[in-house]
């Protein structure tokens, strides 16, 4: 166990003590699509029944391979996506049909960064206009005017209050990922869903980036639910994290839990790609290859989805469907013949 590991622990309790401030329960999302030369109409069943809490000031990582329902949950979350069934409750309150006024007022305490900075930004709106777009549209009148919170935010993000008037083309990747930042945190959330930050920035600048987001939760006492697929960026970021295949999650730990005992198969498997360079030259590396590819979405296998690729499948993951519960790591997974150690 590393220092930053054990030292998440402590924080990862205290968090759990002061209770969820979101709880998400059989979260689903079907999209339905017309296929087939008769043009049948069918479900991509991009997220099936997902059950997660995020305790206050915790940051809650989700993992998995593309496709697997990662930003389809974020999206929901923050309510951009209206859930086919299920329930979310943030901050005691059911959001989950939320319309209107309502909703708008939801969007003061819950917020997203968006994936890709290039396309997220307006380029034909100044950095002052985008920044304090969220106050305007809330009819927010900040102590000083807009003009000085959103200068106030720049800085807190690490850019020069005097680029108000700039253009989001004459900044840089990183630069323009900031501004997203300081647009996201305008309104003074509780909580931020992070939808893969730093995927579209260069390796230099994600380390930048992230510990700033760090240094802003511990400021700010944010929660975040930090959507990614790099591993390492996760583990160091996140309190907890849950890993998804296929619209379904499989595996929920803190990261001592994950990422030196992994209890699902998958899990492993995804872990064991992570290239180390200790390791470099060495045969016997423990690599686990996958054979074959992802199920469809719109006809998932029975039973356990990951049965079509595991080398623990019987008869029992194509009929029964394995429950997510406690390992003896102390995580949760959603297994019948769980790692052991």
């Amino acid at each position: 166990m590393t220092q930053t590991d054990a030292a998440a622990i402590p924080e990862q309790r205290a968090a759990d003590a002061r209770g969820p401030i979101m709880k998400v329960s059989k979260l689903t999302k079907h999209f339905p699509v017309r296929a087939g030369l008769l043009a049948t109409k069918q479900n991509v069943r991009a997220v099936d029944g997902l059950e997660f809490e995020v305790g206050r000031g915790e940051a809650l990582g989700l993992v998995g391979e593309s496709g697997c329902g990662k930003t389809t949950t974020g999206r929901m979350l923050v309510r951009l996506l209206k859930p086919t069934a299920g329930e979310i409750v943030f901050d005691g309150k059911d959001i989950t049909h939320l319309k209107g006024g309502s909703l708008r007022s939801l969007r003061q305490e819950l917020q997203i960064i968006f994936q890709d900075p290039y396309s997220s930004l307006n380029p034909r709106h100044t950095v002052g206009a985008i920044v304090g777009m969220p106050l305007k549209v809330n009819k927010i009148n900040p102590p000083g005017g807009v003009k000085k919170r959103v200068q106030e935010l720049l800085e807190l993000v690490g850019l020069n209050p005097e680029h108000y008037n700039r253009f989001p083309h004459e900044f840089s990747g990183g630069q323009r990922q900031r501004i997203g930042i300081a647009r996201a945190l305008a309104l003074n959330p509780k909580m931020i869903i992070a939808d893969e930050p730093v995927s579209a920035l260069d390796v230099s600048i994600q380390a930048q980036v992230i510990n700033l987001l760090r240094e802003l939760q511990r400021e700010l006492d944010l929660s975040f639910v930090f959507i990614a697929h790099d591993l390492s960026v996760v583990r160091h970021f996140c309190d907890r994290i849950a890993v998804m295949y296929l619209g379904k999650i499989v595996e929920v730990g803190d990261r001592v839990q994950i990422y030196e005992k992994p209890s699902h198969p998958y899990t492993k498997a995804l872990l064991s790609a992570v290239p180390d360079v200790s390791k470099i030259g060495d045969k016997a590396t423990g690599r686990i290859r996958l054979e074959g590819d992802v199920p469809t979405p719109i006809n998932p296998p029975s039973g356990c989805r990951f049965r079509t690729r595991c080398w623990k499948a019987t008869e029992k993951c194509a009929t029964e469907e394995p429950p997510l519960v406690t390992t003896s790591t102390g995580a949760t997974a959603a297994c019948h013949y769980p790692e052991t150690y």
